[in-house]
Order: structure tokens, then C-alpha cells, then sequence
């Protein structure tokens, strides 16, 4: 039965908002006036989504409410709740009025005849397509409950790594941003009244102190338009970056920075090993996942690498024999794989070797964290010290300088 979102009044003339299933707008407009509601908007909601499918504003949720969903879903389906019946009790349960809308809408198709999969296709902004791909390998295999939990299980690891990452460097860019922000308001408004008291003398004052007056006046009288040009410069690299030459010569020097490196490597193979697994382990074949698990790959040479991969695959090679090839991918998690080959597990040695560069990677930033939280405590206090001694110069010899 097609589904509906409404805008109607109540009796007190207030507005309310809804979904509502009918057979057409005519008599879900006439549900809502049984309802003491009258009808000012009835829009089918397959309508909306065919509107929003490519748009920036369509309906986008959370990896915590994407979990949240699939997990119930899991949990109802395998309870051997009808999938249509399953659908509808997610979308009552949820308060969230964008989940109902899709849900309903899911469900519309899927009391079509079309599969779930096929139907969670007019949502991209909200089912992924190795979300997608694996929904439909459980509906092939007969045990979506299964497949469910594990794309539940999966969703909410990478929100967690996802969250350690932005957790970690929080603090680091706020105790930058607030560095700079200290330093650009002292050079701009304390300074000035503090060496104001020089431009009487007639002596010539220190270097450091001439340095920090010239900064400081630029700040003042040009601070607009550094400030612009700074935009500027942003807004023209990021331009340049959208280049494909460019932003793959920029990609692959960033894989040879000593402390950048790791990182970029460590997180594209645990996201690739981790996508990949839980394709497999949910029936996807082989080329099929890759082709979808590429696309978490946010390194362009690493994610050629995988492109590479799938055609050498296609010709008779192992995965771990053309990552070997490629560019990017650590030694341990290629062997991980061989072994995986080796033995006929692949998938299991895929989620062993997911959690080991989680491992690495949380490592990692603990370590990188506490080498720089201390350096830029330092670099701050370096700053201000400069500035303290650029001022108390000339009052330490202010003798000299009067005389």
C-alpha cells in the first residue's frame, strides 16, 4: 500500500506532521479528515524520494541510527516476523520522523514484490552500496536475520573507529585553534598599548621588539586582508586538489611523509579488510565485494591499487599477490590475506586483519598524540615568550634608551 507524509491542523489549529498509508492522496485525505484532521499537504512518499535522491537536503542518517535500524530489523526478522510487518514496526518505533518516512517507503516497494535490497536503492544517502550489496546477498542466501546483524555489527565498528580518531584529535585542534587565537589577539590588542610607550623615544629599539611591532601593526592595519587572501589561497589548493592529476600526485606524496604515512595506510587497510570481510562472510562474491569495498578507500593510489587488483583477479591472480603489486597496503595485512587464501578462510583472516590495524591504529595515535600535545604546548609557549621578551627588552634597558 503507497505511503504518504502529511501537514495537517487539528481541531486547535495547530500543525501536525505524519506518515499515513492509503491506496491513493483522495482517500488519505479523507483518513486525516476521519481523524479530525484537516489536510493541507499529502505528498507520496516515493515522490519525495525520486525528488531528494541526488540532492545535498535529502534525508541523511547517522552510522548510530543506521545501527540502531538494522539491529532492529535483525531482531524482528529473525523472530520470524514477516519482512513487511518488520519494516512497519521499525518505522513506529523510531522517533525520528526521517526514518519513518524511508522506512514507510521501503516497505510500500517491498509490498510490491521487490526485494529490500532493490527497494533501499531510491535512498543512497542512507543505505550504501556495500550496505545495499549485503542486504541483497542475505536475501539470496535466505538468511537476511544473520546478514543484518552483521551489517549492524559492522556499522557500529566504523563509527567507532570513526569516533576514537575525532575523539583523539579534538584536543589537539582546539588547543591549536585557541593558540592561535590567543597570539593573533595579543599582537593586535595588547601589544599596541603596551609599546605605545616607545614611540616617544628617540632610540632605536631592539630587532626582536621592531619585529613585533611591524607584525603587529600588519595585523592591524592589513588583518582583513590577510584574512582574505588567506581564503583565497584555501579555497584556490582546494580547487587545485579536485583535479584527478593533481590530487593523486598530492595522494601518493602524502604516503611517503614520514608520520602521515602510517596513518593513511594502517586506516584504509583496516576500512578495506573490515568492508571487505563482511561482504564475504554475507555471501558477496569475490569481485563484487572488491568493486564495493574499493570505495571505501579514500587514498587514491591505494584505491588504484585495488582497481588493479580486481582485473589481475579477473586473469588468475591471488588478492594478495596483486596488493603485494600495488602501492600502499602494509606487509602484515598482505600476508594476513595469503593466509587467508592459503587455508580457504580468507573471510576470517579479512576480520583478523581488520582488528589488528584497528589495534595499530589506535596505537598509533597515542602515540603520535603524545608526542604532539606537549609540542604544541611548547610551540605556544614559545610564542608567548617571544612576545614577552620583545616587550621587557627595551624596559630593561629603559636607561639607556631615555638617556
Amino acid at each position: 500500500m503507497p505511503a504518504y507524509s502529511y501537514l495537517a491542523l487539528d481541531k486547535k489549529g495547530k500543525k501536525k506532521k505524519g506518515v499515513i498509508e492509503s491506496d491513493t492522496p483522495r482517500l488519505a485525505r479523507q483518513q486525516l479528515r476521519n481523524q479530525s484532521l484537516t489536510p493541507l499537504e499529502v505528498t507520496a512518499i516515493k515522490v519525495q524520494a525520486k525528488k531528494t535522491k541526488s540532492s545535498l537536503f535529502s534525508p541523511k542518517l547517522s552510522a548510530s541510527e543506521l545501527s540502531l535500524l538494522t539491529r532492529q530489523l535483525a531482531t524482528l526478522v529473525r523472530a520470524a516476523l514477516p519482512l513487511e510487518e518488520s519494516l512497519q514496526a521499525v518505522a513506529e518505533q523510531s522517533e525520528s520522523q526521517k526514518i519513518k518516512l524511508v522506512l514507510i517507503a521501503v516497505r510500500s516497494d517491498v509490498l510490491t514484490g521487490k526485494p529490500l535490497a532493490t527497494s533501499m536503492q531510491a535512498f543512497p544517502r542512507i543505505f550504501p552500496k556495500d550496505f545495499i550489496a549485503t542486504v541483497s546477498a542475505g536475501e539470496e542466501s535466505g538468511d537476511l536475520a544473520m546478514v543484518l546483524e552483521r551489517l549492524a555489527d559492522h556499522v557500529e565498528r566504523s563509527q567507532q573507529l570513526r569516533q576514537k580518531i575525532l575523539g583523539a584529535m579534538l584536543y589537539p585542534i582546539i588547543l591549536s585553534i585557541v593558540a592561535v587565537l590567543v597570539v593573533v589577539g595579543l599582537l593586535t590588542f595588547v601589544v599596541p598599548q603596551i609599546i605605545h610607550v616607545f614611540d616617544s623615544m628617540d632610540q632605536e629599539l631592539p630587532p626582536l621588539t621592531q619585529n613585533l611591532i611591524f607584525v603587529s601593526n600588519l595585523l592591524q592595519n592589513q588583518g582583513h586582508l590577510i584574512t582574505i587572501g588567506l581564503a583565497i589561497i584555501f579555497f584556490a589548493c582546494y580547487s587545485l586538489l579536485q583535479k584527478p592529476s593533481i590530487k593523486r600526485n598530492w595522494h601518493l606524496f602524502l604516503l611517503k611523509l614520514p608520520l602521515i604515512s602510517p596513518l593513511i595506510r594502517t586506516l584504509n587497510s583496516a576500512k578495506l579488510c573490515r568492508t571487505l570481510s563482511t561482504l564475504l562472510i554475507s555471501g558477496v562474491p569475490m569481485l563484487t565485494a572488491l568493486n564495493i569495498a574499493a570505495k571505501v578507500i579514500t587514498n587514491i593510489p591505494m584505491h588504484n591499487t585495488i582497481e588493479q587488483a580486481i582485473q589481475e583477479i579477473r586473469e588468475g591472480s591471488s588478492l594478495s599477490h596483486a596488493l603485494k603489486r600495488g602501492i600502499g597496503f602494509p606487509p602484515l595485512t598482505i600476508h594476513l590475506i595469503a593466509s587467508g587464501e592459503s587455508s580457504g578462510q580468507l573471510d576470517a583472516m579479512l576480520e583478523k586483519a581488520a582488528e589488528t590495524q584497528e589495534r595499530e591504529l589506535e596505537g598509533w595515535i597515542s602515540s603520535f598524540l603524545t608526542i604532539l600535545e606537549p609540542l604544541l604546548l611548547l610551540s605556544m609557549g614559545g610564542i608567548v615568550l617571544t612576545i614577552v621578551l620583545a616587550i621587557m627588552m627595551p624596559i630593561f634597558n629603559l636607561n639607556d634608551l631615555a638617556g
